[in-house]
């Protein structure tokens, strides 16, 4: 997982309340498990006119030209800007990976479901849930100004607007570290295998007939 410090990114918005896992990703693309490939299926109902399918060509699929994703402007944003309770739904982690395989290291709501807000952390993207106000300001500044961009610096919980208003917001303290380091579980794991390496050392040592009939 890559390293998450500070990003200082375009703003592309989804305008609309409990915003779906289903919608980020549906069901027929859920059949890989690769965590990889998914970036052009995030929001496929949404980005595409026609009904999309597992391993199709999206470079030959109608474009909806009203979903802002598909907008000129809003090209190669790595912040997402939503409305309350996002990523409600099912628990699929494929969300959080189409989010990442997009491109999107940050999205910031009013508001979001436990699940999707774990996985989205595990993932290397950060979750910042501010005030109703300030997302309804943000929404208002970025239809408003061309290339709207926000600087979030996660090692000093902030946000900076592009007038020099500087914004905080709260993070789990564990998972910020997970984040700072680039960890996700099986490196938070990885940390500890010389202890790991030494247990099983341990137990092959104390019970030695357990294995036995282990070829190494």
């Amino acid at each position: 997982m890559r390293a998450f410090t500070q990003v200082d990114g375009l703003v592309a918005p989804m305008d609309r309340a409990n915003v779906d896992t289903d919608l980020m990703v549906p069901k027929q693309f859920l059949k890989s498990i690769r965590r990889s490939g998914f970036g052009p299926n995030l929001f496929d109902e949404l980005r595409y006119l026609d009904e999309g399918e597992a391993d199709s060509d999206n470079s030959r699929r109608p474009i909806n030209p009203e979903f802002p994703l598909n907008f000129p402007r809003y090209q190669g944003a790595s912040i997402l800007l939503a409305r309350e309770n996002f990523g409600c739904g099912s628990s699929r982690e494929h969300a959080a990976w189409a989010m990442e395989d997009y491109g999107f290291c940050c999205v910031i709501a009013p508001s979001f479901a436990d699940i999707f807000q774990s996985n989205a952390l595990k993932n290397g993207i950060l979750p910042i849930t501010l005030s109703a106000l300030q997302v309804d300001t943000l929404f208002e500044r970025l239809y408003e100004e061309d290339k709207f961009r926000l600087r979030v610096d996660l090692e000093a919980k902030t946000v900076l607007l592009p007038d020099g208003e500087l914004w905080s917001f709260d993070v789990d303290a564990f998972r910020r570290d997970c984040l700072l380091k680039g960890l996700d579980d099986i490196g938070i794991t990885l940390e500890r295998a010389d202890v790991i390496r030494s247990f099983e050392q341990r137990h092959r040592e104390r019970f030695p007939w357990l294995f036995e009939d282990i070829v190494l």
